[in-house]
C-alpha cells in the first residue's frame, strides 16, 4: 500500500481524518492506498496556510531573479525524482510508463522553467501622452488560488497550474482528482524544500466536498479547473457567486479533418496518435476522424488495420501503447457508447469491448466506428476514451460545417499539402486550437482554451499572467503641481 496523506500544510505531510479515499491501481484493480479524505477543518488551515504565506510576503516580494532560482529548484527536484514519481503516477493512472516519465514528468519539470524564463521577460506599460503626468500600470498577484486538475494527466496538468500560480508571487491550494491522486501529491512533497512554507499546499479529497469547499472558501481569490464541462458549470456559478475570477479547461469533441491531398503517411499517423495517446483520455483527442470522399475507402482500411495492431498491455511493458483505463466507472462509461444492435446509424469496424487476453484491470480495446450523421451520440458526446468516429466529407465546406456542428470547441486538426487550404482550415474551424499537419503540439507561450463548451479562459503565458495577476494603475506628476485651494 502507497502511503499518502490527506494534506500537505506548510510544507507537512498531514494524515487527516475524514472518510478513506480507495485508489486503484487500473491494470489490476487492487487497492494500492486508502486515504483519508481531508475534513473542512484541513480545508481551512489549507488555505490560511496559503493566505499566511501570501501575506507574510517573503514569496511574493522576493525578486523575480530570487523566484526564478526557485521555480528552476522545483524543476530540478522533479528530475531528480522522476523515476520514483513516474512509477507512482503509472501504477495510479494506468497510463504507459514510458509516456509518463518521458512525457508528463518532463513536461512537469519544464512547466516550471517555462515560467521561470516567462517572468522575466515581463514587459509594463507606461503613458506619458499627458505632459504633466507619468502613468504606468503595476501587475501584481491576486492572492491565493484554488487549483483543481484532473484525472487524465494530472501531472503535466496540475504542475502547469502550481507552476503559472506562484510564478506571479501567488500562493495556492492545489486539490488532485480522487481518482488518481498519488503522483501529484509526491510532486508537490518534492518541490517544498525550494519553496517558503504555504506557498504551495494540497489537499486531498471528493470534488464535491472538499473542491466544493475550498472554491466557496472566503480565503480563496482565484479559481482554475480542468475536467468536465458539467462539473465545470458548478464551479464557475460557485466561484461567480463571490465574483472570484476562474478559468475553466473543459471538455472537446475536436474534429480531425483529412482532406485529398493530404500527406496520407502524416495524416494516418496523426490520427493514430490523436486519438489513442494517454490510453485515449484526452480532452484534445481528435475523436471526430473526417476524411475526404476521395480517399475516404483507402484510409478507414489503413485506419484500422493499424488500430488492431496498437500494443494494448501492461502499462509497465515496454511494447505497451494503450494501458487500462483509469476506473471502473470509466470503463463501464466509454463501453456505454458501444452501439446497439438495433442502431443503425454506426458501425464497428473495430475493437469495441473488453481487450483480449485481459481479464482483470480496465483494458478496452482501440475501437473505430463509421458513423452516418454528426448528429449520432457518437459525434456529440465526449466519450474520453480510445475510441474514433469516422465519417466521410465531400467538400471542404461540408468538412467546415461538420467540424463546428458541435457544442464543444477546444482544438481542431487540418492535413493538407495546400497552404491555402490550410490557411482557410485554421479561419473556419471554430476551436481555441488548430493543429495544421500535426497531430498536437503545445508552445507554452501561446494561450490554450477553448469556445463554448470547451471553457472560459485559457492557460499558457501571457494568459496566464493576465489571470494569476492584476492591474494597478499609478499616476504621478511630472513637477510640482498647483492645486486648487478649496475652502481657502
Amino acid at each position: 500500500m502507497t502511503s499518502c496523506p490527506a494534506a500537505i500544510i506548510d510544507a507537512r505531510r498531514v494524515a487527516g481524518s475524514g472518510a478513506p479515499i480507495t485508489v486503484v491501481d487500473p491494470s489490476t484493480e487492487e487497492v494500492i492506498a486508502q486515504i483519508p479524505e481531508a475534513e473542512d477543518a484541513l480545508v481551512d488551515r489549507a488555505v490560511g496556510s496559503a493566505r499566511a504565506a501570501f501575506d507574510r510576503g517573503d514569496w511574493r516580494c522576493m525578486s523575480v531573479e530570487q523566484r526564478q532560482a526557485a521555480l528552476r529548484a522545483c524543476a530540478d527536484a522533479i528530475d531528480a525524482a522522476a523515476d520514483r514519481i513516474a512509477d507512482v503516477e503509472c501504477a495510479n493512472t494506468g497510463i504507459p510508463y514510458a509516456q509518463v516519465r518521458n512525457g508528463q514528468v518532463v513536461r512537469a519539470a519544464g512547466n516550471f522553467r517555462f515560467f521561470a524564463d516567462y517572468i522575466g521577460q515581463m514587459a509594463g506599460e507606461l503613458y506619458e501622452q499627458d505632459p504633466n503626468y507619468l502613468t504606468y500600470v503595476r501587475r501584481e498577484p491576486v492572492g491565493v488560488a484554488a487549483l483543481i486538475s484532473p484525472w487524465n494527466s494530472p501531472l503535466a496538468l496540475g504542475s502547469m497550474k502550481v507552476a503559472s500560480a506562484i510564478a506571479f508571487g501567488n500562493s495556492c491550494v492545489l486539490k488532485p482528482a480522487e481518482q488518481d491522486p498519488l503522483g501529484l501529491t509526491l510532486l508537490v512533497e518534492t518541490i517544498q524544500a525550494a519553496l517558503p512554507e504555504g506557498v504551495v499546499n494540497l489537499l486531498n479529497g471528493f470534488g464535491a466536498s472538499v473542491g466544493d469547499r475550498l472554491v466557496r472558501h472566503p480565503g480563496i481569490d482565484c479559481v482554475s479547473f480542468t475536467g468536465g464541462t458539467r462539473t465545470g458549470r458548478l464551479i464557475m456559478s460557485a466561484a461567480g457567486a463571490n465574483l472570484k475570477p476562474s478559468v475553466m479547461e473543459l471538455g472537446g469533441k475536436s474534429a480531425n479533418i483529412i482532406f485529398d491531398d493530404a500527406d496520407f503517411d502524416a495524416a494516418l499517423d496523426g490520427a493514430l496518435i490523436g486519438i489513442f495517446t494517454n490510453n485515449g483520455q484526452q480532452c484534445l483527442a481528435g475523436s471526430r476522424v473526417l476524411v475526404q470522399r476521395g480517399i475516404y475507402k483507402q484510409f478507414v482500411e489503413a485506419f484500422v488495420a493499424r488500430a488492431n495492431r496498437v500494443r494494448v498491455g501492461n502499462p509497465r511493458d515496454a511494447a505497451t501503447e494503450i494501458g487500462p483505463l483509469a476506473t471502473r466507472q470509466h470503463y463501464e462509461h466509454v463501453r456505454s457508447f458501444v452501439p446497439a444492435t438495433g442502431d443503425t446509424g454506426a458501425r464497428i469496424i473495430a475493437g469495441g469491448g473488453r481487450a483480449k487476453g485481459f481479464e482483470r484491470g480496465f483494458y478496452f480495446q482501440p475501437t473505430i466506428a463509421e458513423v452516418d450523421s454528426n448528429d449520432h451520440r457518437l459525434c456529440q458526446d465526449e466519450i474520453f476514451g480510445p475510441f474514433a468516429a469516422l465519417m466521410p466529407f465531400d467538400s471542404d465546406e461540408d468538412a467546415y460545417r461538420i467540424a463546428n456542428e458541435s457544442r464543444f470547441g477546444l482544438v481542431g486538426y487540418a492535413w493538407s499539402r495546400d497552404i491555402e487550404r490550410i490557411m482557410a482550415a485554421q479561419e473556419r474551424i471554430s476551436a481555441g486550437t488548430i493543429w495544421c499537419n500535426t497531430p498536437m503540439f503545445r508552445d507554452l507561450r501561446a494561450p490554450f482554451g477553448g469556445f463554448r463548451d470547451s471553457g472560459v479562459g485559457a492557460e499558457g503565458g501571457r494568459a496566464a499572467e493576465a489571470f494569476y495577476t492584476r492591474q494597478k494603475a499609478v499616476s504621478i506628476p511630472r513637477r510640482p503641481l498647483t492645486l486648487r485651494k478649496m475652502g481657502a
